[in-house]
């Protein structure tokens, strides 16, 4: 069985707790107009490997994975390749190596898949479907699914990148926080990253049109999304 990636590389505790192996899986079924990966949206987009030969790559990494480390499987969009990674991260577990996804929330919660991750890093990137839908595309199940990860008791890092115009502003910080109400949240954690361009070379690169203006937001809005969440009882956290 063959596995697509376009990058991979360690970092600390940015996707996941301690030094990571963080692997971009090629394929995406959203197109958000911000992606700082859009070489990554077609599975051909990367290069293919069998997936017992990724393993032990990982495998062979393990004395690196410090401090609770371990590996990120990231995108595109990784449950987009679902079987392949469903494999991978038994393997992982297998071998004791801590296991993290970040995933846009349009698949759901899979035995297979899901019961051997430790940590669910789930986009939030509108609490109005609707409005996600016509900017991004995917599906409509986000919301459903997030909350069945943080119902399966699992930890689960939501994060949200805040964009101006979009989904920014102090009435959207209320309504999103809202969704959580009702909620056991102990294990869930909730970050805010502001909008940034670093992806707009690589559409440029790629020949595709950088539609997002002033997108930028403030130190202070992200700190006003914080306050909110705060209120409603809900952790949040910077990496």
């Amino acid at each position: 069985m063959e596995i697509w990636y376009f990058n991979k590389g360690f970092n600390y505790s940015q996707d996941g707790p301690g030094n990571r192996l963080v692997i971009h899986l090629s394929g995406c079924n959203m197109h958000c107009p911000w992606c700082s990966n859009p070489e990554g949206i077609q599975l051909s987009g990367g290069k293919s490997v069998d997936v017992d030969k990724m393993l032990a790559e990982i495998i062979s990494c393990k004395r690196l994975f410090i401090d609770g480390g371990g590996v990120t499987f990231t995108g595109g969009e990784c449950t987009f390749q679902k079987q392949a990674l469903a494999y991978l991260v038994k393997g992982c577990n297998k071998n004791s190596i801590h296991v993290a996804i970040e995933t846009n929330g349009t698949c759901e919660l899979d035995n297979e898949l899901f019961e051997n991750i430790d940590l669910i890093i789930c986009d939030y990137k509108h609490y109005n479907e609707d409005k996600l839908f016509s900017v991004c595309g995917g599906n409509k199940l986000g919301y459903k699914n997030l909350v069945s990860y943080i119902k399966s008791g699992k930890k689960v890092l939501v994060r949200t990148v805040l964009v101006n115009g979009f989904n920014a502003s102090e009435s959207d910080a209320k309504e999103f926080a809202k969704r959580f109400d009702g909620l056991d949240c102990k294990n869930v954690q909730f970050e805010f990253l502001p909008y940034h361009e670093y992806g707009k070379n690589k559409w440029e690169k790629l020949g595709k049109e950088y539609t997002v203006k002033d997108g930028f937001v403030t130190e202070s809005t992200v700190r006003m999304f914080e306050n909110v969440y705060k209120k409603h009882n809900l952790k949040t956290i910077r990496s």
